[in-house]
């Protein structure tokens, strides 16, 4: 999260502005406490929330009949606990 004082928010509104309409949010410091924090209005068909997994490196945005892929898969259903995942990982050697 990007912070700025009061006289830098002042004097830099629009490119702050912008660094929101990217996806992030701006921290507003008064004499180094946070006192407001600029944010994005999400739209309600949700693509805001993808932009902000994209950013986050979960999604990223495929080319032709894929529009997204999900980088992070669920673990198979197979696997009972936590335990047993890291002893089939020593297992395999990884």
């Amino acid at each position: 999260m990007k912070r700025a004082s009061i006289s830098e928010a002042k004097n830099q509104l629009s490119a702050l502005i912008d660094h929101v309409k990217r996806g992030a949010s701006v921290l507003i410091l008064d004499r180094g406490l946070p006192v407001a924090r600029l944010e994005g209005i999400e739209s309600e068909d949700g693509s805001d929330r993808r932009a902000r997994l994209e950013r986050a490196g979960v999604l990223v945005r495929g080319r032709g009949q894929a529009a997204v892929k999900l980088i992070m898969q669920a673990p198979p259903a197979s696997r009972a606990s936590v335990l047993d995942a890291l002893l089939e990982e020593r297992a395999d050697g990884r």
